[in-house]
C-alpha cells in the first residue's frame, strides 16, 4: 500500500470554484475557465502513488502547480476536489486534532525560506516543535542533538542562525523537521535559495540522509538537473496537470509528449545515466575450461575476449582471443592467461565519469555488485550510444556487440 494516494485531486481559486470543478468534468480546460468564469485552476485533476522510502520529486515551471499541490498533502491548502490518502485515510475527513497529530507525527514540511527565529539559538530551533507539542525538556534536547549530528552540525547547537551560512541554517530547518521523526517530508524548493555549489553539496547531504534514514521524502523543484540526480521517481506538470510520472531514465529516455521531449532535451545526459542502462549481457567462460574452448566460444559469438567466473558469477577476471591463441600453443590453461586486473565499477556509476576508463583498457568495463558479482559489461560504442540518445542507442549498442568495442 502506498504511504501516501491523492486522487483526483484539484484546487480552483475564485468565487465559483465549486461551480468549476463540474466544469473541469466536464471537460472545459484551465483557459476557457479563466476567461468565462475568472476561475483559476492551480492543480487540475492530479493522481499518483508515493511509495514508503522513495524520494518522489514533483518538478515543473513557475505556475505549473507542484508547490499548491504540495501544499494539499497535509492540508496548508484544502483542496477544491479529489482525495488525499495517508495510509488509506483521507484526510479531508479528519478533524482539527487529527489532523494536528498529522502534521506533527506523519508530515514534516521543509520549505525554501528557512523561517528560523532569530533570536533562538540552533538547537532551541530545531526542538521547537516537540516544545508545542509539550515534548518533556530533557527528552526534546535529546532529539534535537540526534537531529543536529544527522546534519552535520554538532558542536553548533548554541550558535545563532545569523552565524550560520545559508547552507547551515538550511540544515537546521531540514533538522527541526527530523526531530519530529515523521515518516514523510515534504521539501518545498528547499535548496533553490542556496549558491549552486552549496545547493550540490546539500543535494549530496540529502542522499546521504537517506541512506541513513530511509523516509519518505516529496521534493518540489523546477530544477531539472537536481529532480534528475536525486529523485528516485519524478512527476513533471504543466498548467496544473501531471504528464508523465516515471524514473529519470524513463523520463529522459521515453518522453511521454512532445512538451516532455522538448523540456529534457538540453540535459547532459553524462550526468544522469548509469552503467546499469547501458551495460549488455556479458560473454563469460569458467576457469576449468580450456583456451581452445574459449576461442571456439569467441569465434561463435563473434567477441575478442571473454569475462571469467566462478560457479557463484563473482568475476575472477578477463582473457583475450590472442592470450588464449597463445595458450592453445603453449598449452596453458585459462588460469595462466587470465588477466585478474579488468577494469570494473558498480552498477550506479554514472557514465560521464566512465570515459577515462573506458578509452585506456581494450577490455570492455565489468559491472559488478557489491559482492562482485558480474552483471554485464560497458563497451565503448555504448558509452557514445547513450550520448547520442535514447533513439539512437539500439543501433549504436548494436554495432558495438558485434564489434566488441572495448
Amino acid at each position: 500500500m502506498p504511504i501516501l494516494s491523492i486522487r483526483n485531486v484539484s484546487k480552483l481559486f475564485g468565487p465559483n470554484a465549486a461551480q468549476g470543478v463540474k466544469l473541469l468534468e466536464q471537460g472545459q480546460n484551465k483557459q476557457q475557465l479563466a476567461k468565462e468564469k475568472q476561475i483559476t485552476v492551480g492543480v487540475n485533476r492530479v493522481n499518483m502513488d508515493i511509495e514508503q522510502g522513495e524520494i518522489f520529486v514533483i518538478m515543473g515551471l513557475s505556475g505549473s502547480g507542484k508547490s499548491t499541490l504540495v501544499r494539499m498533502f497535509n492540508r496548508l491548502i484544502d483542496p477544491s476536489a479529489g482525495q488525499i490518502l495517508v495510509h488509506d485515510k483521507d484526510i479531508m475527513k479528519m478533524n482539527a486534532e487529527q489532523l494536528r497529530q498529522v502534521r506533527r507525527k506523519t508530515i514534516s514540511m521543509v520549505f525554501q525560506k528557512f523561517a528560523l527565529f532569530p533570536h533562538r539559538s540552533v538547537i532551541d530551533n530545531v526542538e521547537y516543535g516537540l516544545e508545542v507539542q509539550k515534548v518533556e525538556k530533557s527528552k526534546r534536547r535529546e532529539k534535537a542533538k540526534q537531529s543536529l549530528e544527522l546534519v552535520g552540525l554538532k558542536g553548533w547547537e548554541d550558535k545563532m542562525p545569523d552565524e550560520l551560512s545559508g547552507g547551515m541554517q538550511q540544515r537546521v530547518g531540514l533538522a527541526r523537521a527530523l526531530a519530529n521523526d515523521p515518516e514523510v517530508l515534504l521539501m518545498d524548493e528547499a535548496f533553490s535559495a542556496l549558491d549552486p555549489l552549496i545547493r550540490r553539496d546539500m543535494q549530496d547531504e540529502l542522499l546521504d540522509l537517506q541512506e541513513k534514514m530511509k523516509k519518505t521524502i516529496i521534493f518540489i523543484t523546477h530544477d531539472l538537473d537536481e529532480a534528475l540526480r536525486i529523485g528516485d521517481r519524478i512527476a513533471l506538470m504543466r498548467d496544473g496537470e501531471v504528464v508523465q510520472i516515471g524514473s529519470p531514465e524513463e523520463i529522459l529516455m521515453q518522453p511521454a509528449n512532445g512538451y516532455v521531449e522538448r523540456f529534457v532535451e538540453d540535459v547532459d545526459l553524462s550526468k544522469v545515466l548509469t552503467a546499469s542502462h547501458v551495460m549488455r549481457r556479458p560473454e563469460t567462460i569458467t576457469p576449468d575450461r580450456g583456451p581452445r574452448v574459449a576461442l571456439e566460444l569467441m569465434r561463435e559469438r563473434g567477441v575478442s575476449n571473454l569475462f571469467v567466473i566462478d560457479r557463484g558469477k563473482r568475476l575472477l577476471g578477463a582473457i583475450t582471443a590472442e592470450d588464449a591463441s597463445r595458450a592453445v600453443k603453449d598449452k596453458l590453461t585459462i588460469q595462466d592467461i587470465l588477466i585478474p586486473e579488468c577494469p570494473v565499477c558498480p552498477p550506479d556509476k554514472l557514465i560521464g565519469e566512465m570515459f577515462e576508463q573506458s578509452s585506456t583498457s581494450p577490455i570492455p568495463i565489468s559491472v559488478v555488485d557489491e559482492e562482485n558479482r558480474l552483471m554485464g559489461v560497458v563497451v565503448r560504442g555504448s558509452l557514445l550510444g547513450a550520448m547520442a540518445g535514447g533513439a539512437n542507442n539500439e543501433g549504436v549498442n548494436a554495432n558495438a556487440e558485434q564489434l566488441d568495442i572495448g
